[in-house]
């Protein structure tokens, strides 16, 4: 059985505005496990995002508690989170959100400086490696105004992964991008689980979300339902026959849940 890397456990999160009291999330318990793509999906405003930040120790929870390797994060201080972000988190979100004074080498390297036991040349050789590895070596020294949307958001993925963190927490991150650049991403991600990457994808789209091997249904701030898949098969991607048969399934699971 897989261990479970993040653990949520009645888990709430509610906004007070104008005196009214939103629910976003409502007593969620779920398990996040070691070396699995899972992907969530649902409609819009069901608390998917706020599900990943109080996850990833980027929102703090109203109640409930997460816990990152068995221990609580739910308590800890912003020097704590920021410091369990900067050493085992990785995060892409649907805009790149680059530095735009630092080339994209920088983008990717300046985060690896935080690493702990890692020197530069370590780090510098980190980001080389994952420039190449991400089809970016010709562009390293461009700054991300100079750079295609496809590219920014590759360097995106480099930078999430650098200092090689226990899990990359993605949102949306095609949700800007057209048809060729979302498969190029996507890609990426399923080559880095392959290696062994876990990976918290939220997204709306179903050809996204049949990337993963399990697949979460989120409705009404929680979980309603999930689909487990076989793990996606690289050597398969342009195999049309293949990717419409997980489609297929994804689709059908949604409809039995009134997506």
């Amino acid at each position: 059985m897989k261990d479970a890397i993040i653990t949520a456990r009645r888990l709430a999160k509610s906004y007070a505005a104008d005196g009214v009291q939103t629910h976003v999330l409502g007593s969620v318990d779920l398990d996040i496990y070691e070396g699995d793509f899972t992907t969530v999906m649902g409609p819009s405003g069901s608390g998917k995002s706020t599900l990943l930040y109080c996850l990833s120790g980027m929102d703090a929870p109203t109640s409930g508690d997460v816990l990152f390797a068995g221990c609580s994060i739910a308590g800890a201080s912003e020097r704590e989170l920021a410091d369990l972000r900067a050493q085992s988190f990785g995060f892409v979100f649907q805009a790149a959100h680059l530095v735009s004074n630092l080339t994209l080498f920088e983008n990717i390297a300046v985060p690896g400086y935080l690493k702990r036991g890692r020197s530069v040349a370590d780090t510098r050789a980190r980001a080389q490696e994952l420039l190449e590895r991400m089809g970016l070596s010709d562009v390293a020294a461009h700054l991300p105004s100079q750079s295609s949307g496809g590219q920014q958001q590759r360097c995106a993925v480099a930078r999430a992964v650098v200092n090689d963190p226990a899990i990359v927490f993605a949102d949306e991150p095609t949700g800007a991008l057209n048809q060729a650049n979302s498969r190029e991403v996507l890609a990426l991600l399923s080559e880095l689980n392959a290696h062994g990457q876990t990976v918290l994808m939220v997204t709306h789209d179903v050809k996204s979300a049949v990337r993963g091997n399990r697949v979460l249904y989120f409705e009404d701030g929680g979980v309603r339902g999930e689909l487990a898949l076989p793990v996606w098969d690289a050597t398969r991607a342009d195999d049309a026959a293949y990717v419409r048969d997980r489609e297929a399934q994804a689709n059908a699971w949604l409809t039995s849940l009134s997506w």
